[in-house]
């Protein structure tokens, strides 16, 4: 989700990187309050539309975006949120896996795309007794192999489902992040998944009562 874009200088930009506060700003309390010190720059990579003619662009759109990211799980059938958790944009998935991850859930596979694919989240779902549906990832410098392509392919019909409720969450409720900070972002977050929930609770007592 993106925030108001900060124009700092490059000094600046270091010393945030860094986890430190730029001196010119600790002289400047209303600056300060101002300056958004949580939120990051990562590269959203999006596929390209096809040409008039039918082919496809050889590369993928990259766009720069600054904001946040909210991280959620949810189980297959209802599609309800169990757990969720706000970071910056750049947080990789394996910063989050202690927070996602729902052991009270009756079921024990974990779909997620590439992002959560690391050795310590495979050596972490392996010992909480999770069975790790997580994508593969493509060889470095290599073609995908036909197995993992289809591997892939069956995965993401599942794992799909969560990019519903992001879908949701922008389009019906129009969630963006307008505030500085990641205890803000957190607190837009948090009540926005809620209201996603009840709002899918009335509708599967909806479909319940008509079936």
């Amino acid at each position: 989700m993106a925030a108001p874009k900060q124009r700092n200088t490059n000094a600046e930009k270091v010393d945030l990187r860094a986890g430190w506060i730029p001196q010119d700003w600790q002289d400047k309390p209303a600056k300060l309050s101002h300056k958004d010190r949580h939120a990051r720059w990562i590269l959203k990579f999006i596929k390209a539309k096809r040409y008039d003619d039918g082919t496809i662009p050889s590369t993928d759109l990259a766009i720069p975006f600054f904001g946040y990211k909210s991280h959620i799980s949810i189980d297959r059938k209802f599609r309800l949120i169990r757990k969720w958790k706000a970071t910056d944009a750049a947080s990789d998935g394996a910063r989050v896996r202690e927070g996602l991850l729902d052991c009270s859930n009756t079921a024990s596979d974990v779909w997620a795309d590439t992002a959560y694919r690391s050795k310590a989240n495979e050596v972490f779902m392996e010992k909480q007794g999770f069975v790790s549906r997580v994508h593969r990832k493509k060889p470095h410098l290599k073609p995908m192999p036909c197995h993992i392509q289809r591997s892939n392919a069956g995965k993401s019909v599942i794992r799909s489902r969560v990019e519903h409720v992001f879908a949701d969450q922008k389009s019906q409720m129009g969630l963006f992040i307008r505030t500085v900070g990641i205890a803000r972002a957190t607190m837009k977050i948090g009540p926005a998944n809620i209201v996603y929930n009840m709002r899918r609770f009335i509708f599967l007592e909806r479909i319940s009562a008509t079936a």
